[in-house]
Parts: C-alpha cells; sequence; structure tokens
C-alpha cells in the first residue's frame, strides 16, 4: 500500500527491481487486474521489472462516496508518480492504457525529469479538438448512457452482466470472445473491489477531457500501441497522437479494440520491449 495525498494504492510487483522500471497505468473504472497477471509476468520475463497498481475507487485502494470522488485527474497523476516513490524509483518507462493513457500523457509532460518513455495503448491525444477526431461507436455510446437508469451498481449479478456486454461490444473483431475468461475476470474483479459502484466517480475524470490543453512540454519518446477497430477511441486517435509527438511511432493492432487480447500479447510486448531498449 502507497499513500498518496491522503489516498492509499494497493501496488504490485514483477520481476527484478534490478531491470528497467515499468509502471502500467490502467483506464478508467479498471483495477491493476485489467492487466492480467500473465501478461505483467511476460513483460518481467523480458527484463523488465514491472509494476502495476489499483486506481483511487478501484480494487483495494482508497473509495470515495458516489458521486463525490473529491479528486482530479491531476491528482491521479501525483498517484502514478508517487508509485514510484513509494518503490524508490527515481525515473521509469510508462505504458498507460486508455484513461491510463491520458495519465501517461500528463505525467510525461508534468514530471519530464520522472519519465524515461511513454507507451500509449488504446488511447487519445491530450487537448486534441474532439471534432477533428471521429467519435466512438454510438451503439457503445448508447450502451453506456444506459449506466445510470437500468444499472443497479449495488446488484451483483447485473453489474457483472452488465460489463460483460460493454466488454464483448470493445473487443477484438478479428479474435474469439471468450466470454468465460471475461466473466471470470469482471467476477473477481468486482468481488476483490468490493463491487463497482465507487469506481462510476471515474466519470468525473472522463470528462475532465475537453478541458485539457495540449501537452505540448511532453518530451519523453513516444510509442502508440493502437487497434485499428477500436470502438471507444477509433485508430485515427492514435495516428493524431503520433504526429503531435516528434518521432513517434505507431503499432497498428489488426482488428483490435479496447483490449488487451491474450492473441496480441506477443506484439504488445514486444513493442514495448524494444521502444524501453531504445529509451533506458
Amino acid at each position: 500500500m502507497i499513500r498518496s495525498s491522503g489516498a492509499e494504492l494497493a501496488a504490485e510487483s514483477f520481476g527484478d527491481p534490478a531491470h528497467p522500471p515499468l509502471l502500467l497505468i490502467m483506464g478508467g473504472m479498471a483495477s491493476m487486474l485489467w492487466w492480467p497477471e500473465e501478461f505483467c509476468r511476460k513483460l518481467a520475463g523480458r527484463g523488465r521489472y514491472v509494476i502495476r497498481y489499483d486506481q483511487r475507487d478501484t480494487g483495494r485502494s482508497t473509495k470515495y462516496p458516489p458521486g463525490k470522488p473529491g479528486y482530479s485527474l491531476q491528482d491521479f497523476v501525483k498517484d502514478a508518480v508517487c508509485v514510484l516513490d513509494g518503490y524508490g524509483i527515481a525515473r521509469a518507462h510508462l505504458v498507460g492504457m486508455s484513461l491510463g493513457g491520458v495519465i501517461g500523457q500528463l505525467a510525461a509532460a508534468g514530471y519530464p525529469s520522472r519519465v524515461l518513455s511513454l507507451t500509449a495503448v488504446s488511447t487519445t491525444p491530450v487537448g486534441t479538438d474532439g471534432a477533428t477526431l471521429p467519435g466512438s461507436d454510438a451503439a457503445w455510446v448508447e450502451h453506456q448512457a444506459t449506466t445510470g437508469e437500468k444499472v443497479d451498481w449495488t446488484d451483483r449479478a447485473q453489474v457483472i452482466a452488465f460489463m460483460v456486454d460493454d466488454a464483448r461490444m470493445i473487443a477484438s473483431t478479428v479474435h474469439a470472445f471468450d466470454e468465460a475468461a471475461v466473466r471470470a475476470l469482471i467476477e473477481r474483479d468486482h468481488d476483490r473491489s468490493g463491487g463497482y459502484l465507487h469506481a462510476t466517480n471515474h466519470g468525473v475524470l472522463i470528462h475532465e477531457l475537453s478541458t485539457l490543453s495540449r501537452t505540448k512540454g511532453m518530451r519523453a519518446p513516444l510509442l502508440v500501441i493502437h487497434g485499428t477497430m477500436d470502438p471507444v477511441f477509433p485508430f485515427e486517435h492514435g495516428v493524431a497522437l503520433a504526429n503531435a509527438v516528434p518521432g513517434a511511432d505507431v503499432v497498428r493492432i489488426e482488428g483490435g479494440g479496447h483490449e488487451l487480447h491474450p492473441a496480441d500479447w506477443d506484439t504488445i510486448v514486444d513493442a514495448v520491449v524494444a521502444h524501453t531498449d531504445a529509451t533506458r
């Protein structure tokens, strides 16, 4: 457990602390479990010291009253730095997915001395005019819009069914959707977190995205990994992010959705290892 501005954050590490550190930052409403243990061990097996952690209102980290989180996106950026402090790490490579990719961009811009490189997975560039990029898939947006009216977040069965449907909607279009495995992950995450009600507070952070200014000060070497069929942040978002940072590269996950599908792990791990090798 690591303290950050009054919050306690649960964290876990894999691999040899003598190896280059890699901090994994997950997206909205997702605990560290959404960086699967086997995925983390693959990275650790390639000579990286891997750290994953629970954001506020997820997993075993501090929970806040529903609808009254009392934190901002900048608090989540500070949390990432505090996790590094908790492990005694001066500088690290960051890998952020979705909202975690936004946090990574803000950390790279705001704390340049702490960030060796950034890998942004399935995310969107900070401060971009939304009108210039394609929006999220309409069916997924409609599904998300039902959360306040049709989902009782205290009803375990109802919540798990909703989350499984959500995972199916954002999944790869070329790999099979393993409903049993996804359901097992969601059930474990739900029960370990004490439910998902508190995690709905992350909606505050999503709404902050439109108020952010472009991170012109970001100098950390950037790698973008993005699914070509991502329905949350369409592929053009990843391209726009790469275009905004000189020297950035893009790895296409063909047919990839807004997820870390096991069939794509080797591609992702290879890309992260190559990127962090080049920026030690």
